[in-house]
């Protein structure tokens, strides 16, 4: 049986057994979406109130210590089950479905999220789970547990980069230098700055991927790279956004009053489905807020050419 087919049968089996997540799920047929229209690609607005405890989460250091990992097999629910992917991940429904299938894909291990030396994995389960799309967020990008290594997964379909990549690409793209079969894209889409990988061979892509994840760690300093990931398997090669962070909140995300918008961005929302949990947000956005959130996020155009000249 294929890890899709057990996926699927997973998804089924904590919806008829697991009430929280069953309500949440149903929550989701009711979500709210919005849709404002670029030249070229939709961002798609989805108010979501299950995902506040996501989207207002504390990762600072002190907080992360005092609070027990909900990642960890240990402090999961009982209700909770899994379907193994190898020996080190275990993939579990997401409890606040973004997506109608959301899943999230966790270490058994209790170690740091990073993504260095699992790049060939994330994009291995790209492959295994075809009907998804895989994302990874970094420490500072979105992450709400920082301190245990973890992907997620949600249904193809959903997010407007993958439905207008075609567009995209053929706009906005511009190809560089490429490696071992590896086609390698950058893309300024007048709202965010990324690198789009495309090729057959694991090895390849990584080795190209590693080139990116030393620029941005170099950006940091040396400490975590501000990295947003997307990545999924389609007409026989892998795709991968890459998308180099310049910042972890906008500055809405702490406004006091009518200013502020309780929105923290993540590979989703990169990926052009920004969830907000207040539905004052939701109705108030605007199309000026969009492109100002993205622009604060987005690495900047000087660090984004020199990544370029790098690759």
């Amino acid at each position: 049986m294929s890890y899709q087919d057990k996926v699927k049968i997973l998804y089924k089996d904590q919806l008829k057994d697991w009430s929280l997540f069953a309500d949440n799920r149903k929550g989701l047929n009711n979500a709210k979406l919005r849709t404002f229209s670029f030249d070229g690609f939709d961002i798609d607005i989805q108010y979501n109130p299950k995902r506040i405890t996501s989207s207002a989460a504390k990762v600072d250091a002190k907080t992360i210590l005092e609070r027990k990992c909900f990642l960890c097999k240990a402090n999961r629910p009982d209700v909770q089950t899994e379907v193994m992917w190898g020996d080190n991940y275990e993939i579990l429904v997401n409890p606040f479905p973004i997506f109608k299938e959301h899943f999230t894909i966790s270490n058994v291990s209790h170690i740091d999220q990073q993504i260095e030396t699992e790049f060939v994995n994330f994009i291995s389960l790209s492959k295994d789970l075809p009907e998804t799309v895989l994302f990874y967020n970094a420490p500072k990008c979105g992450a709400s547990a920082p301190d245990h290594l973890h992907f997620q997964a949600g249904n193809l379909d959903f997010l407007p980069i993958e439905k207008n990549w075609k567009t995209i690409k053929t706009k906005y793209g511009k190809n560089i230098k490429g490696y071992d079969g590896v086609e390698v894209m950058a893309v300024d889409d007048t709202l965010r700055r990324y690198i789009v990988l495309e090729g057959g061979n694991k090895e390849a892509l990584n080795k190209v991927f590693q080139k990116i994840h030393k620029f941005s760690e170099e950006l940091e300093n040396g400490e975590a790279p501000m990295l947003n990931l997307l990545s999924y398997f389609a007409d026989g090669k892998h795709r991968v956004f890459v998308f180099i962070r310049g910042l972890h909140r906008p500055w809405q995300f702490s406004a006091k009053g009518d200013e502020n918008i309780l929105l923290s961005p993540a590979s989703v929302d990169m990926g052009g489905a920004m969830i907000t949990p207040l539905e004052k947000d939701f109705n108030k956005i605007t199309k000026k807020d969009i492109t100002d959130i993205f622009h604060q996020i987005s690495v900047s155009k000087e660090n984004f050419n020199k990544l370029l000249k790098i690759l």
